[in-house]
């Protein structure tokens, strides 16, 4: 098994990110236990292969975010992670900020 499959999801994002981004301030929520119970939730493709880890809540503070619309920040973020999704994240709620912001 790889390194990066015995690593937890949260690991991974957070890694990712801050690799990617390099954030003066980064932190990475799991919020799969409030979507536990859910119908679906035990049948979702991929939720086995992540651990159960499915949902998340990031936020990053970067300059990598200075001059960008929200939008533009999320789908920064959202391809930085696209390699997650394949792998069965299922929702991820941003908050990304530039400095001082």
């Amino acid at each position: 098994m790889s390194e990066q499959n015995r690593q937890s999801a949260r690991d991974r994002i957070a890694g990712v990110l801050q690799t990617s981004l390099n954030p003066s301030s980064i932190e990475v929520h799991d919020e799969s236990h409030k979507h536990a119970h859910h119908i679906h939730a035990p049948r979702r493709p991929g939720a086995a292969a992540m651990g159960g880890e499915t949902h998340f809540h990031v936020k990053v503070v970067s300059e990598a975010f200075r001059g960008r619309s929200q939008i533009d920040r999320h789908r920064m973020i959202n391809t930085l992670l696209e390699a997650e999704f394949a792998r069965g994240l299922h929702a991820l709620a941003i908050d990304a900020k530039a400095p001082g912001e």
